[in-house]
C-alpha cells in the first residue's frame, strides 16, 4: 500500500465513521472530506469541483424540480379522485396507495414522489380513522423500490451509471434497470399488500407546523361564472364534489343574501358563494366546481420584472390601522395593490361580504400581492406574518403539463436523441417557463443539503479510485471471492451495499462501494454489469433505518415511527430482494 492510498483510504474511512457517528450534518462531512481531500494532496486541485457539473448532481436536482411541479399540478389526485370513495379500509387503502406512490417514483425522484403522495394518504387517515403509521412506511417502501426500475427514480441508479461510465465508457441508459426493477418491485408491493399488518397501531403522527397551520378556517368568496360549464345544481350537489368538508355560508343572488342557505338551494350562474374551510379544503372546492375565487383575478401589480405574485397568511395586530375597518374603506387594492382572499375568524361567524366585514385585531387574513413589496406593505398595516408555507388558492393548475414535458422528455431519452442529464435540465427549464412552477418554487424544490452531499462525495469517491485503492480492496476480495458460484458472489456485493447504507448514505454507499464491485468483478475475469446492479438495488433497498435514506426520514414524524419499527417491515423485505435479487440480476445481466 503506497502511502497516496493509505491517506485515501483514511479518508474515506474517517468520513464513514462520522456518517455512522451522526453527530454532524451530512452534508457538512461531505464538504469537510472535501477540504481534507484536497489538504493531504489526494484530490486534485482541478477535480475539486467536477462534482458540482457532474451529470449526476444536474438529473437529481431536475428531477426534484419535476416532482414539484407534478405536485403542484394537482394531476395525482385528480387521477386518483374516482377510486378514493372507495378506499374505505387499510386492507384496500394500503395496497392502492403504495402502488399509486410506487408507479409515480419510476417516473419521478422516488422521494419526489412520496411528497407528492403523502399530502393524499393523510386525508385518506384523516376521513377514515385508519392510522397515519399503517400507510405511510409501505408507501415509503414502495417509493423505493419503484426508484429501482428507471435511471431517474433514485440517486444510486444515476450514480452507478456514472460508474459504469468511467469503468467501460458507456453508462447504464434510462430503462436497463426495468427489467431487473420490475420484478423486484412487483414482489415488494405483494408483500407491502399484505405485509403492513406487521406495523404497530398504535403510533401517533406529529402535526407539523404547517399542518396545524392549514387548520385555520377561512372564509372567501367564489363566484358561479356566467359561461359556467355545470348545469344547474343544488348546494349540496356542489358540497359533494370536494373531498373535504366546506361549509356555505351565505350565497348572494341579485345583491341579496341569503344567510345558511339549504342544500336543496339551487346555484346559478352569476351567483356569489361565501364560503368557509382550510386552504386545502377551499382550493379543491373551487377548483371541482370551476367557480371562480372573487378578486383572485384582479391583476396585481408587480414592482420588478423578475418580481412574482405571491400569497401570504398574516395576523391583524393589536395596533394595526385595519381593526374596525372594512376593505372596502381601506381600498385594499386601491392603496396598497392586495387583495384579500380570505378572512379566518376565531369565535365568530362571518356571513356578509368580505369587502364590507369590519375586521378586528387576531383576524388571520390570506394576502395576495406582489412577493417583493409584501414585507413593507405587512408592516405599514401592522399585520404580522405567519411562519411560510405553501399556499395555493385561486391560482391556475397546469395539470397535465408536467406529465406531457416529463413523457416528452423519457421518449427522447429512450430512442436515445439526447442524453438524460440534457433531457431533464430541458424539461424543468420547460415546466419552469410555462408556468408549472415559479422560480422561488423551484428553487425551493431543490434539496440543497443531498446535492452538496453528493458533489462533494464525488471527488472524495474517486480518490481511491485514482490513487489504485479500489484495486488494491479488489484484490483482497478476489481471494474471498474466487471459485465460488457467481450468484453468491453478487450476492455479497448486494448484502454488503444493503449493510453499509441503513448507516449511511444510499448516495454515499454507491460512491464508495460501486468502484470495488466493478473493479472486483474484472479480477474474477465476469463483467462488471451484474456486480454493478446489485450494488444499485442494494443501496436503494433501504427498509431498516429511517436515516438512511430520505424517504424513510419523511415519514418517520408523520408516521409516529420509532428506530425500531421499520425493521418490523423492513427485515423480511430486505431479505426476499436478497434471495430473489441476484438469481433475477444473473437473468438479465449474465457474466
Amino acid at each position: 500500500m503506497t502511502l497516496q492510498q493509505g491517506l485515501a483510504f483514511g479518508l474515506v474511512g474517517l468520513t464513514v465513521a462520522v456518517f455512522i457517528w451522526g453527530r454532524f450534518r451530512y452534508d457538512l462531512v461531505a464538504v469537510a472530506a472535501l477540504v481534507a481531500g484536497l489538504a493531504i494532496g489526494v484530490i486534485p486541485a482541478e477535480a475539486a469541483f467536477e462534482g458540482f457539473s457532474n451529470d449526476v448532481t444536474v438529473i437529481i436536482a431536475c428531477a426534484l424540480i419535476v416532482s414539484a411541479a407534478f405536485a403542484k399540478s394537482g394531476i395525482v389526485e385528480m387521477a386518483l379522485k374516482r377510486i378514493m370513495p372507495y378506499l374505505k379500509t387499510e386492507r384496500s387503502q394500503v395496497p392502492v396507495l403504495t402502488t399509486a406512490v410506487t408507479l409515480l417514483s419510476m417516473v419521478t425522484k422516488n422521494v419526489g414522489a412520496l411528497a407528492i403522495m403523502m399530502p393524499v394518504a393523510l386525508q385518506v387517515s384523516r376521513r377514515t380513522g385508519t392510522k397515519q403509521s399503517r400507510l405511510l412506511m409501505p408507501m415509503a417502501f414502495g417509493a423505493m423500490a419503484g426508484g429501482m426500475v428507471t435511471l431517474v427514480g433514485t440517486a444510486p441508479n444515476i450514480l452507478v451509471a456514472e460508474v459504469r461510465q468511467d469503468m467501460i465508457g458507456e453508462p447504464f441508459q434510462m430503462f436497463d434497470y426495468a427489467p431487473v426493477g420490475l420484478i423486484l418491485t412487483g414482489v415488494a408491493l405483494v408483500f407491502l399488500a399484505f405485509g403492513y399488518r406487521l406495523l404497530p397501531k398504535d403510533r401517533t403522527g406529529s402535526i407539523g407546523l404547517s399542518a396545524a397551520l392549514s387548520a385555520n378556517a377561512y372564509l372567501t368568496e367564489a363566484r358561479v361564472p356566467d359561461d359556467w360549464t355545470l348545469e344547474v345544481r343544488p348546494i349540496s350537489a356542489l358540497r359533494a364534489m370536494a373531498p373535504d368538508d366546506i361549509q356555505v355560508m351565505a350565497l348572494i343572488r341579485d345583491g341579496r343574501r341569503k344567510t345558511r342557505p339549504r342544500g336543496n338551494t339551487l346555484v346559478r350562474a352569476g351567483d356569489t358563494l361565501l364560503i368557509k374551510g382550510d386552504q386545502e379544503a377551499l382550493e379543491e372546492f373551487i377548483v371541482a366546481t370551476k367557480l371562480n375565487l372573487v378578486r383572485g383575478d384582479r391583476p396585481v401589480l408587480l414592482e420588478e420584472a423578475k418580481d412574482e405574485v405571491h400569497l401570504v397568511e398574516a395576523v391583524i395586530g393589536a395596533d394595526s390601522s385595519l381593526t374596525g375597518q372594512s376593505v372596502r374603506s381601506l381600498d385594499l387594492y386601491g392603496q396598497y395593490g392586495l387583495n384579500l382572499l380570505g378572512v379566518s375568524r376565531s369565535g365568530y361567524e362571518l356571513t356578509q361580504h368580505l369587502r364590507t366585514a369590519k375586521l378586528q385585531a387576531g383576524d388571520v387574513l390570506l394576502l395576495q400581492g406582489s412577493e417583493s413589496g409584501l414585507p413593507a406593505r405587512l408592516a405599514t398595516l401592522g399585520l404580522l406574518p405567519l411562519a411560510e408555507r405553501e399556499m395555493r388558492l385561486g391560482g391556475k393548475r397546469r395539470k397535465f403539463l408536467p406529465a406531457v414535458v416529463l413523457a416528452a422528455a423519457m421518449v427522447m431519452v429512450g430512442f436515445g436523441l439526447i442524453p438524460v442529464a440534457i433531457a431533464f435540465f430541458g424539461a424543468a427549464v420547460v415546466i419552469v417557463a410555462m408556468g408549472g412552477l415559479k422560480m422561488r418554487e423551484a428553487y425551493a424544490a431543490l434539496d440543497g443539503p443531498l446535492l452538496v452531499l453528493i458533489a462533494a462525495l464525488i471527488p472524495v469517491s474517486d480518490a481511491i479510485q485514482q490513487t489504485g485503492g479500489a484495486d488494491l480492496i479488489a484484490g483482497g476480495l478476489k481471494s474471498v471471492f474466487q471459485g465460488i458460484p457467481p450468484v453468491v458472489a453478487v450476492a455479497g456485493m448486494m448484502f454488503a451495499a444493503m449493510a453499509v447504507t441503513p448507516f449511511l448514505n444510499n448516495a454515499a454507499t454507491v460512491l464508495v462501494v460501486a468502484p470495488i464491485a466493478a473493479t472486483l468483478a474484472q479480477q474474477l475475469g465476469y463483467r462488471p454489469d451484474p456486480f454493478l446492479m446489485a450494488v444499485a438495488v442494494g443501496a436503494a433497498c433501504d427498509f431498516l433505518t429511517p436515516i438512511g435514506h430520505q424517504c424513510n426520514t419523511l415519514v418517520m414524524g408523520p408516521g409516529g415511527y420509532k428506530f425500531s419499527d421499520y425493521p418490523k417491515l423492513g427485515a423480511p423485505l430486505s431479505l426476499l430482494v436478497l434471495v430473489i435479487g441476484p438469481p433475477v440480476i444473473l437473468l438479465f445481466w449474465p457474466m
